[in-house]
């Protein structure tokens, strides 16, 4: 894909800088995204302009992103443009959040982009708390949260729990380990945005939810800000609507990613003294993760040997049960463990790491059908419950030397 290739021709992201202090270029650029706020829209970038004015100490710019609005909303804006020097306009023929915010951020050159939404129902006193860890270099991208135990919260049950819900839903299907992903109070740095937003698809209201998403799983900062949020009780999101895209949208990504068809790595960055990224003499990197990932996928592989050797002994001997059931177990132990254990992601070298897996699975037979030997030998005509049990056993041996295998020779670290 282009977007693949563009990214891989720009390398990997820079070390995080401060941005220099008494600059009197825009350092930070607000976009408010609306459709038909005619009635909004001026109150809400007056309060935002006099709040930035007083309280943000850095240049800035408001930009209005008109979503194809179709009441006064235009001419609304050109009178704030007329009446601010720091507000612009950006009007797009197309609805949709995701796809206002994305064409603003994108053409924009400020070193942090933000936005929030028109009605203001996060406090602005946020605001500097919001920006101030990517202004300093310390994180990637920032996020207002209402569910974090410092926030405070005015809405009603409904909206409550349909929140709740959906974060539940994304940490229990994409692991995010963020806490709220529809609060529309957001920033990133303008490095970040340049090389995160080619690779998010969505237009709508699930832009947020994949933006940070991908950020997450390609290992950059986010900061979390607890916030002061009323709701909007003239609010006209289109609920079941943006249930059905939202869910949609997970589906989408999380295959994405299961397939490892972004190039994430391209996002990564060095982290200047993170302890993560020194490699010290003797000391292996990633091992006490390693380990973990390599015990949870060799359970249940483990569970799936039984069930097959169980199943296939009806019909086979027990030499031969063994030998379909471990290679057939081992083939989806090394691709899990490849994925989720190894961190090893695209098709690249895949063909060689299952080739490799499978050697290390002649190892694992040549262990358990020896015990498998050694037990008909002592004991003949012994019961199934004494087979596996051996079968147990052995493979415990056997999974000690497949991981220091997997981890020197299989996926070495690079």
């Amino acid at each position: 894909m282009s977007v693949q290739t563009d990214l891989t021709a720009g390398g990997a992201l820079p070390a995080r800088r401060h941005l220099p202090s008494r600059t009197p270029t825009t350092v930070l650029d607000v976009v408010v995204p609306v459709y038909n706020e005619e009635a909004s829209l001026g109150p809400c970038v007056r309060r935002l302009h006099t709040f930035l004015t007083r309280h943000f100490p850095y240049g800035f710019r408001i930009t209005i992103a008109d979503n194809a609005s179709r009441d006064r909303t235009k001419e609304v804006a050109r009178e704030l443009v007329d009446e601010f020097d720091s507000v612009s306009l950006v009007r797009l023929e197309e609805k949709g959040r995701g796809r206002a915010l994305r064409t603003v951020w994108a053409a924009s050159d400020a070193p942090v982009r933000a936005y929030m939404d028109v009605d203001l129902s996060t406090d602005l006193n946020a605001v500097l708390p919001l920006v101030a860890p990517l202004i300093s270099g310390h994180s990637d991208v920032a996020v207002g949260t209402r569910l974090a135990s410092g926030s405070r919260v005015v809405r009603g049950p409904k909206r409550e729990v349909l929140s709740r819900g959906y974060n539940l839903l994304l940490r229990g299907s994409l692991a995010a380990r963020f806490s709220d992903a529809q609060c529309g109070f957001k920033a990133v740095r303008g490095e970040v945005a340049d090389r995160l937003l080619p690779l998010v698809q969505d237009n709508g209201w699930f832009f947020d939810t994949e933006l940070l998403v991908l950020a997450e799983r390609a290992g950059l900062r986010i900061h979390e800000v607890p916030v002061d949020w009323v709701d909007d009780p003239d609010s006209r999101v289109d609920i079941l609507r943006t249930v059905t895209d939202d869910l949609k949208g997970v589906w989408r990504v999380g295959r994405a990613l299961a397939s490892g068809a972004l190039p994430l790595d391209r996002l990564r960055r060095p982290f200047g003294d993170d302890p993560r990224d020194r490699h010290l003499a003797d000391v292996p990197g990633g091992l006490p993760r390693q380990l973990i990932g390599f015990c949870l996928v060799g359970a249940l592989s483990t569970l799936l040997y039984l069930a097959l050797y169980s199943l296939l002994r009806q019909g086979m001997g027990a030499q031969a049960a063994n030998a379909l059931a471990l290679l057939l177990s081992a083939l989806g132990n090394t691709a899990a463990n490849r994925r989720l254990t190894f961190g090893v992601r695209g098709r690249e070298r895949a063909v060689r790491h299952q080739a490799q897996g499978l050697l290390v699975f002649a190892v694992g037979l040549a262990l358990t059908s020896g015990s498998l030997a050694a037990l008909g030998t002592a004991a003949a005509g012994a019961p199934r419950s004494a087979e596996l049990a051996v079968l147990v056993c052995a493979n415990l041996a056997a999974t000690v030397l497949r991981f220091v295998l997997f981890r020197v020779w299989v996926f070495p670290r690079r």
